[in-house]
């Protein structure tokens, strides 16, 4: 990209970052090759000098990222700054509160399920745009970002001359993954995994209690509602992964992995929305043409976007509303994505809501 095309997408700050950068004698590491420049292999360890975000002397590990790229990341991060539900779901999981987040997909603060372990966070942007100032300003060591909308290669490149960023992963990837790869970032391994084996003993509870109850022979959707029109929630999102965990069957047309956050249907397909039971949220006033726009993510949230379903076409004749199988549901943690926290507080929901 050109100079002037740089300026105009990502602003005057940006580009005073990289030329800071330029002018300094080349104090960050070429992106094709970090470990080299640093002198330490993938695996390996050193002391920081002149590596942006770090202060000269920092211990510092090479680690790769879901990209193949070798990115040189603080022994022990003081400052980490999240760009995603999933990077931020993961480090409070592990105990690590970061010092600036972005605000939750179509919400306007940290995402919803999270406020009660990230009150106080300062928002550096959304999920969707960045604010370097804001993330500059912060003084972060460590910058964790996810595949969302912010993400492109200049955005990266000018996030590097602030700190060392990890890429942990990509929409649609397994979430356990992810959440091993932000706990790599953080020095974490093995703590993660105490995690993720606490975690799959309750789901494995749930799932024997469901299938004790009866529900294994029943099918569940997740809708995702904004305004007069669904999309769905398939399998490789995390919700749809939880619901599989514990061993809940979807109806056909959502038991698939799709493209992107969630699959919109037309009014003429609404049948693909039904189930015996129907997980029902929204995301504030975000869609796919606009998934920055700010509304309510929680159960008021959902009871108003409910009532605007029972005015079209269609909708009450689905056999989960008939059936009274409708759950009304927090659209931050059932339509959205994140890590360790959001499953659990999904199968926490489910066990509380058929049990």
């Amino acid at each position: 990209m050109k100079p002037r095309v740089l300026l105009r997408a990502i602003g005057a700050f940006a580009l005073t970052l990289l030329l800071g950068a330029c002018a300094n004698g080349g104090v960050s590491a070429p992106t094709e090759s970090p470990a080299g420049a640093y002198g330490v292999a993938v695996g390996g360890e050193g002391v920081a000098q002149g590596i942006p975000g770090l202060a000269d002397g920092t211990p510092f590990r090479v680690i790769e990222d879901v990209k193949h790229d070798a990115v040189a990341v603080p022994v022990d991060p003081q400052r980490v700054v999240t760009l995603s539900e999933p990077t931020l779901d993961g480090a409070l999981a592990l105990g690590v509160r970061p010092v600036g987040s972005v605000n939750g997909r179509g919400q306007t603060t940290m995402p919803n399920y999270l406020l009660d372990k990230a009150e106080g966070i300062p928002a550096v942007g959304s999920v969707a745009q960045f604010n370097y100032e804001a993330i500059a300003a912060l003084k972060p060591d460590l910058i964790l970002t996810y595949a969302s909308g912010g993400n492109n290669p200049e955005t990266i490149e000018i996030m590097k001359q602030i700190a060392p960023v990890y890429f942990v992963g990509y929409a649609g990837a397994e979430w356990k993954t992810t959440f091993r790869n932000v706990a790599n970032a953080l020095n974490k391994a093995g703590q993660a995994e105490q995690e993720l084996e606490k975690f799959d003993a309750y789901a494995q509870k749930v799932k024997d209690a469901l299938y004790a109850a009866g529900y294994g022979e029943k099918t569940f959707s997740i809708v995702r509602w904004q305004g007069s029109n669904a999309s769905l929630i398939l399998k490789d999102l995390p919700p749809g992964m939880a619901l599989e965990t514990i061993g809940l069957r979807r109806p056909p047309a959502q038991d698939k992995e799709g493209r992107g956050h969630s699959e919109p249907i037309s009014l003429e397909n609404l049948a693909d929305a039904d189930a015996d039971y129907m997980f029902f949220g929204t995301l504030g006033g975000s869609s796919a043409s606009n998934p920055v726009a700010g509304g309510t993510a929680d159960l008021s949230g959902a009871e108003q976007a409910y009532q605007e379903a029972q005015g079209v076409p269609g909708f009450r004749e689905l056999n989960a509303y008939r059936d009274g199988h409708v759950i009304l549901v927090d659209g931050s943690l059932w339509t959205s994505t994140g890590g360790p926290l959001l499953m659990t507080g999904i199968i926490e929901f489910v066990e509380k809501a058929l049990l």
